[in-house]
C-alpha cells in the first residue's frame, strides 16, 4: 500500500483508475477499505471513468497512530488531504468525505476552494455546524475494558465498529477529542464550490440534510431512503446520487 509523509506523520493511501481525480475521506473508526473499497464505491467510481484516491486518517487504517488529541485538530486532519493533493501533482480535485471525512472536506471547501471542483458530504447535516455527533459519551466507550461495560447506545455502536475494524482505540480516542470544533454558520455559508449532502433518512447522528442545505449556498440534498448512519455507506440510492451529481459537473 503506497504511503507518503506530511511531516512526520506517515498517511496511507491507494490511487487507482483513471480520469477525472475524485478524493475519497472516509469516516470515524473507518479506514478507506472499510468506508470506500468493501462497499463497492471505489469500483463504481473507477466505472464511470474516474481516477480514485482513497488515504486512510491519521489515527486510523494503515497511516500513523498518534495519541495527542492536540494532533487531531479538524483543519491539521483535513491538510493531510491537501498534503496527498500535493504528493500526487493533483491541482485539483472532486472530493467525497463521510461523517468526519466530511467535516473535513467542509473545512476544505471553505479554506481550500480553488482545489475542489466540487463536494459530496456524506453522513453529516447540521451536525456540522451544531455537533450531535460521536462526542465524550463514544470517547468514553472506547477508553471501557471491553463492549460489555458500555451502556449508552451510541457509545456501543461505535465500539463494536471500532473492534470490528481492530482499530487503535486509544488513537481514536484522541482523534475523537481533538477533532471536535464544529464549523460556523458563516463558515458554512460562506463554501463557494458545489456540494451534495447525502445523509440516510433514518440517520440520528448526522443531523439534518435539509438543514445544511438550507445554509449552504450551492447545495444539493439526497435522502438515502431507510438507511441510517452505518448503513447508508454503500446504499445504491447514494451511489447513483454521487455520480449524477458528479456528471453535472462535467
Amino acid at each position: 500500500m503506497p504511503s507518503f509523509h506530511h511531516g512526520a506523520v506517515e498517511i496511507a493511501y491507494l490511487d487507482e483508475g483513471e480520469g477525472d481525480p475524485i478524493l475519497l475521506v472516509h469516516g470515524f473508526a473507518s479506514s478507506k477499505n472499510v468506508n470506500w473499497v468493501y462497499p463497492g464505491w471505489v469500483s463504481e467510481l473507477r466505472k464511470d471513468g474516474r481516477r480514485v484516491i482513497a488515504l486512510d486518517n491519521r489515527g486510523h487504517g494503515e497511516s500513523a497512530k498518534l495519541y495527542d488529541p492536540a494532533q487531531y485538530d479538524i483543519a491539521t486532519m483535513a491538510s493531510d488531504v491537501i498534503a496527498l493533493m500535493d504528493h500526487l501533482g493533483i491541482p485539483r480535485a472532486d472530493i467525497m468525505g463521510y461523517s468526519l471525512g466530511s467535516r473535513m472536506a467542509a473545512v476544505l471547501a471553505h479554506s481550500e476552494p480553488q482545489r475542489l471542483r466540487a463536494a459530496i458530504f456524506g453522513g453529516i447535516g447540521i451536525g456540522l455546524i451544531e455537533g450531535g455527533g460521536p462526542g465524550e459519551n463514544v470517547a468514553v466507550a472506547l477508553e471501557a475494558p471491553a463492549l460489555e461495560d458500555v451502556t449508552d447506545p451510541v457509545g456501543r455502536t461505535f465500539r463494536a465498529f471500532a473492534d470490528q475494524t481492530r482499530s487503535d482505540r486509544r488513537a481514536l480516542t484522541a482523534c475523537l477529542r481533538g477533532s471536535r470544533r464544529l464549523m460556523t454558520r458563516q463558515e458554512a455559508a460562506d463554501i463557494d464550490v458545489p456540494v451534495l449532502i447525502a445523509v440516510g433518512s433514518n440517520d440520528e447522528i448526522a443531523g439534518s440534510a435539509e438543514a445544511l442545505g438550507r445554509i449552504i449556498p450551492q447545495s444539493q440534498v439526497l435522502a438515502i431512503p431507510n438507511r441510517d448512519h452505518m448503513r447508508a455507506v454503500g446504499d445504491k440510492v447514494y451511489k447513483t446520487g454521487v455520480i449524477d451529481f458528479l456528471a453535472q459537473r462535467e
